[in-house]
């Protein structure tokens, strides 16, 4: 797995004092010659209608923003194409996409949460349509929400999270399995503040089952790092060593299946190093960025329990643990 990267991405400007802004892929330092990625235009309609596309076309004309958290400049919409261009071809090639804005908060009609197109469920209706079946895994410490919702009466794509709660969005919750013939292919990992790297193992090792039995041909990885323990916008306690292991182990898993985009993750010193730790982790090299492994607290681990027991009773109906 090999990082796919476009400056276009940069040219978002959210202005100042904005979270998900430029420096966090400057933090990166690329080097190199610009690569050819697709025009993502040409895949927008596979989620989002056209009135939409439009409206978001507009705004960033204008500077305008989408709503109070997510902003848009003149050169937002050509980020947020080249973004869902680079992720398509991400999931082409198994590679993992290195662009902003992020997208798993973008809904069909509607930008939420610093994104407008969503990037990985655009992926992952381009390789349903081809017919293959496609697990997404969103370890961002947000919810991908969107993404949940876009899929949530699918049976050809199960979502499975792992993310704070409660935290924004706000959903997200145990009893949360899908819809319709999506009943059971939604999979809600709730992870109470201060969960660390036992408890996001744990979770993982827990639910892999459901993943395995679910038989993908695709794994797509909505790859936030807001979830480390000291990633300023929530309160989780996850480190690199969690993002090598869990690349590790989702390869081993789904071997030559995988390929990823960037959601989350906004402490500019963390973020490569998280990212760098991951690719490693799938590529079957070590860790380049180790960490002090984190433990959680009794109280911690007995609030996850809760979620986590809540969730199994009602999928163990579809798969078994």
């Amino acid at each position: 797995m090999q990082i796919l990267y476009h400056p276009a991405v940069l040219d978002h400007d959210t202005g100042p004092g904005h979270p998900e802004n430029r420096f966090r892929l400057e933090s990166f330092d690329l080097a190199g010659p610009t690569m050819e990625i697709p025009d993502g235009t040409e895949y927008l309609d596979l989620v989002h209608p056209q009135g939409y596309i439009d409206l978001v076309q507009e705004h960033c004309a204008r500077a305008e923003p989408l709503d109070g958290d997510t902003r848009t400049s003149a050169g937002s919409f050509r980020a947020a194409t080249a973004a869902v261009g680079a992720t398509v071809l991400a999931m082409e090639r198994g590679d993992f996409a290195l662009v902003r804005p992020p997208g798993h908060h973008a809904y069909r009609a509607e930008a939420h949460g610093f994104c407008l197109f969503n990037n990985i469920a655009i992926a992952a209706q381009k390789a349903v349509d081809a017919g293959k079946r496609v697990l997404i895994l969103d370890f961002d410490g947000h919810l991908g929400d969107s993404t949940m919702d876009i899929f949530y009466r699918s049976d050809q794509v199960a979502h499975w999270s792992l993310h704070q709660y409660p935290a924004l969005p706000g959903n997200g919750s145990p009893i949360e399995i899908g819809a319709g013939a999506g009943l059971g292919f939604t999979i809600n990992c709730p992870l109470p503040a201060g969960s660390g790297d036992d408890i996001f193992r744990h979770a993982v090792e827990y639910m892999l089952p459901a993943a395995e039995q679910f038989q993908p041909d695709v794994v797509a990885i909505s790859a936030g790092f807001d979830a480390h323990q000291f990633d300023p916008l929530l309160q989780l306690r996850a480190t690199g060593n969690f993002y090598h292991w869990i690349g590790k182990t989702l390869q081993q898993h789904f071997p030559g299946k995988l390929f990823a985009a960037l959601e989350g993750g906004y402490n500019l010193e963390e973020l490569p190093g998280c990212v760098f730790n991951f690719l490693a982790g799938v590529n079957g090299a070590g860790m380049p960025h180790p960490e002090t492994t984190t433990t959680s607290g009794l109280r911690t681990w007995e609030t996850y329990e809760l979620y986590l027991h809540q969730a199994a009773g009602l999928l163990a109906q579809y798969w078994k643990f």
